[in-house]
């Protein structure tokens, strides 16, 4: 007998038979195109109280959060997930405090939708300007953080879009108990519950199918590793704003502040390192090389940072590992830095070509000249001068909030944030004008 979809105050995430994959998905898909229909149409200050409806909602739900979040990470251990994974997967008292003030702070930012830039006129009399829309249904597939689902589901909301989404089996209990939040938000601020819709089953037909609707989803946005980003690129017959890796790198040019480059370099290595704009690849000129590569040394040393260098920085650092081929394209997410030696600027910018992956590249000089030559010649989504990579986030780029990263070229690119959630559409303006 098939299993039946069950619904309470949000969908249950429970078993679905892998024979109702399709149907059950085709229904999600199609109950997110009505609301994306009138989401459009949803004004601001709706939007914002089912906002701040939802930071209610989960705060007086804060012990059945916890408690859906403890049966995870129960869960987890038996399975042997590890310690990042578990960290990525836990709730506690101050990440849910950061989750009911991430809500607020979403209500209070500028809404994108229904803006109208560049209107000009035209000889014929018309005007003619673009405005800002929605880009109407968005996936979203997720790994571990079930905080994803809440951030995922508030700038979506506050950009007029539906959402579908779908987070991992490991965070499975967790991601019920907050879809069942914001369902309840929503309804209480008269908005449609399907304008976000959490999968119910953990079953991986499910992304595939997610992935091949068209006609339903507008555009999926991956969160999660590598293998996960890949095969959603591959496979996918909609839309896709995504990046792959951060082989994020500094090039510390000759007539660079050597204070300022060694603080740069420290903390874009050092701030965090499972970050995706964390530095993995360090270019130094060669004529600074000497000066800079020991006090750097030194300070990746009480950090606890495994250093793997060229033949030119061993010869600097002798204490240095070796760095092979494949150092240079590697995202180590971990305490471990590669560091190339270069000849100037060309030497630089070809490394960052062929081994970068279009992320975030700084660059620390004192020339006004080069400064602008690296703005311009370095192909990445963010490219700094005399500033740590780190600083490549939505927040800190004042966007108040960001769904992720692009290293596309279209429709996103950087930190995406609520105007990345939106598209633009023509608008004319006349008074009887006919062409003529």
């Amino acid at each position: 007998m098939t299993a039946q979809v069950t619904r309470t105050g949000a969908e249950a995430v429970g078993a679905v038979d892998t024979r109702d994959i399709e149907a059950y998905m085709t229904r999600l898909g199609q109950a997110a195109r009505a609301a994306a229909t009138a989401m459009r149409r949803t004004p601001t200050a709706a939007k914002n109280a089912a906002l701040l409806a939802m930071a209610e909602r989960l705060q007086a739900a804060r012990a059945e959060v916890l408690a859906a979040n403890e049966r995870d990470l129960a869960s987890g251990r038996e399975s042997g997930l590890d310690a990042a994974l578990l960290d990525r997967l836990a709730l506690n008292e101050a990440r849910l405090d950061a989750m009911v003030e991430g809500l607020s702070q979403v209500a209070t930012l500028p809404d994108p939708v229904g803006e109208i830039d560049g209107l000009r006129a035209r000889p014929s009399g018309i005007q003619v300007g673009q405005m800002r829309v929605p880009l109407g249904v968005i996936g979203i597939i997720y790994e571990s953080r079930p905080n994803v689902t809440l951030e995922a589901a508030s700038l979506c909301l506050k950009s007029g879009n539906a959402a579908i989404l779908r987070g991992g089996s490991e965070a499975r209990e967790s991601n019920a108990a907050i879809a069942a939040c914001i369902r309840a938000g929503l309804a209480d601020a008269g908005l449609p519950e399907a304008a976000v819709q959490v999968v119910a089953t953990t079953d991986r037909a499910a992304v595939g199918r997610l992935i091949a609707m068209p006609e339903y989803v507008d555009v999926i946005i991956p969160r999660g590793g590598k293998s996960l980003i890949e095969r959603i690129a591959r496979e996918a017959r909609v839309p896709v704003i995504k990046h792959l890796d951060g082989v994020c790198h500094v090039y510390v040019d000759a007539t660079a502040d050597l204070d300022k480059a060694l603080a740069i370099a420290v903390n874009a290595k050092t701030h965090r390192y499972g970050t995706c704009n964390t530095m993995e690849t360090l270019l130094i000129d060669a004529p600074v090389a000497e000066a800079l590569l020991p006090r750097l040394a030194a300070a990746y040393g009480e950090h606890g940072v495994e250093l793997r260098g060229c033949e030119r920085t061993r010869a600097i650092l002798p204490g240095c590992a070796v760095a092979t081929e494949e150092d240079w394209d590697a995202e180590y997410l971990a305490p471990v830095l590669a560091i190339r030696v270069v000849d100037g600027m060309d030497a630089a910018i070809a490394h960052i070509e062929r081994h970068g992956s279009h992320h975030t590249d700084a660059i620390v000089t004192e020339s006004y000249g080069l400064a602008r030559r690296f703005l311009a010649e370095v192909d990445s989504s963010s490219v700094m001068v005399n500033a740590s990579t780190r600083f490549a986030d939505g927040f800190e780029y004042g966007l108040g909030a960001e769904i992720g990263i692009s290293t596309d070229k279209l429709h996103a690119r950087g930190p995406v944030g609520l105007e990345g959630l939106t598209t633009r559409k023509y608008v004319v303006l006349g008074d009887g004008q006919v062409r003529q």
